[in-house]
C-alpha cells in the first residue's frame, strides 16, 4: 500500500498554525508573569542574605515591638532589592549607627519600627533611593539575658534565646523555693519604670495564661511568701506560710502541732507590728476551739504567743511526784 505524503499546501497551513499559537503564548502568558514579578509589588517575605540572594531559612525570632535600641546592640539592616546596602553594625556609645550612604543615624531610645522609618527617610531625603524598604533585626542585645531574683533555687542572669516565656526561665533557675509567695514581679526592659505583678500558685499549669514572653534585659522577681509565727507552749514553734493569702489562728496552731497539755488557753495573744509600733491583740483560743466565737485571721509577721499555765505545770509535777511516791511504797511492800 502506498502512503501519501502531505502536499506542500498542507505543510504550510500546519506551520502557520504553530507560529500563531506560539505568538499568542508569548503575548499573553509572559506579560502576566512579568507583572507578578514587578518591582512595584511589596517586598517578598523571604529573608535576604548579605549578598542579596533570598533564602528559605527559618524566620528570625520576633522581638518585643516596644523594645528600644540601646548602646551595644548589634543591628542587622537589609534594604529590599539593594543588596549593596545590607550590613551589620553595633550601636556606638553615643547611640549612633554607622550605615552605608546615610552615615551616622542616632537610634538609641528608638523602637525597631521607628529606626526603620528614620533610615528610610534619610535614604529618601538624600535622593539615594525612591521608596526604600528597610528591615532591621537585632542580632545581639547589649543585655542578652534576663535577671531572675528572689525565691528561686538558682537566682542569676539567664540568656534569652529565641522566644522564651516566664515559666521556662523559672524552670531554668531551678524552680520555686518553699518560701516562694504568690506574686512574681516582672519589669520589661522596654518600660523600666512600670512593673507589674503576676499572681502565682504552686501549680504553674494553673496559670498558663500568665506565661508571658520574656525579652532580653527583663527582670523577674519571685516574691517571698508572707509568714506568721507561732511560739510558746505548742508542739512545734515555727514560722507558718500564709498560703493563698489567708491564715487563721486555728490553722496556725494546727500547723504548729497543736497546744501542749500545760498551755494556758485563756492567755494567748498576738504581737502585731504596725505603723504605731507593736500592739498586743488578745486571742480567746479556748472559745475559738469550742466554736463559740469566729476564728481570727492572722496578718504577715504576726506572732501568736501561747503561754504556759503555772497551775497546770505545778499540778502536773504534783501528780508526777504522787505517782513516784506510790511506786516507791509498792516496791517497799515487796
Amino acid at each position: 500500500m502506498k502512503i501519501r505524503r502531505p502536499n506542500r499546501l498542507a505543510r504550510v497551513i500546519v506551520r502557520d498554525w504553530i507560529i500563531l499559537g506560539a505568538s499568542c503564548f508569548f503575548s499573553l502568558v509572559l506579560p502576566a508573569r512579568t507583572a507578578l514579578q514587578s518591582p512595584s509589588q511589596p517586598p517578598p517575605t523571604t529573608s535576604a542574605s548579605p549578598d542579596g540572594a533570598s533564602s528559605d531559612a527559618k524566620p528570625k525570632p520576633s522581638a518585643d515591638p516596644a523594645l528600644k535600641l540601646s548602646v551595644g546592640d548589634l543591628v542587622e539592616m537589609s534594604v529590599y532589592n539593594v543588596p549593596e546596602l545590607n550590613t551589620k553594625a553595633r550601636v556606638a556609645t553615643n547611640g549612633d549607627l554607622y550605615l552605608p550612604l546615610v552615615s551616622h543615624v542616632h537610634v538609641a531610645g528608638l523602637t525597631i519600627e521607628e529606626a526603620q522609618e528614620l533610615i528610610e527617610a534619610r535614604l529618601t531625603d538624600g535622593h539615594y533611593l525612591k521608596e526604600p524598604h528597610v528591615a532591621l533585626f537585632v542580632d545581639e542585645y547589649s543585655a542578652a539575658g534576663a535577671s531572675i531574683l528572689g525565691e528561686v533555687f538558682k537566682p542569676g542572669v539567664y540568656p534569652v534565646l529565641g522566644q522564651q516565656h516566664l515559666f521556662d526561665l523559672i524552670s531554668v533557675a531551678g524552680g520555686l523555693t518553699e518560701k516562694a509567695g504568690h506574686g512574681i514581679v516582672v519589669t520589661h526592659r522596654s518600660d523600666p519604670t512600670n512593673s507589674f505583678t503576676i499572681p502565682m500558685t504552686r501549680s504553674l499549669a494553673d496559670n498558663a495564661k500568665d506565661n508571658i514572653q520574656i525579652y532580653p534585659g527583663d527582670t523577674i522577681i519571685v516574691q517571698k511568701a508572707d509568714i506568721a509565727y507561732v511560739v510558746g507552749d505548742v508542739a512545734r514553734p515555727s514560722g507558718i506560710l500564709i498560703d493563698r493569702g489567708t491564715l487563721t489562728v486555728m490553722q496556725a496552731v494546727s500547723m504548729a502541732g497543736g497546744t501542749n497539755r500545760t498551755a494556758k488557753m485563756s492567755g494567748a495573744h498576738i504581737l502585731r507590728h504596725n505603723a504605731a509600733g507593736v500592739t498586743d491583740v488578745p486571742v480567746q483560743l479556748k472559745k475559738i476551739q469550742q466554736a463559740k466565737i469566729p476564728d481570727m485571721a492572722m496578718q504577715p509577721d504576726d506572732i501568736l504567743v501561747v503561754p504556759s499555765s503555772a497551775g497546770k505545770i505545778l499540778g502536773g509535777r504534783t501528780l508526777e511526784a504522787a505517782i513516784q511516791a506510790a511506786t516507791m511504797v509498792s516496791v517497799s511492800a515487796f
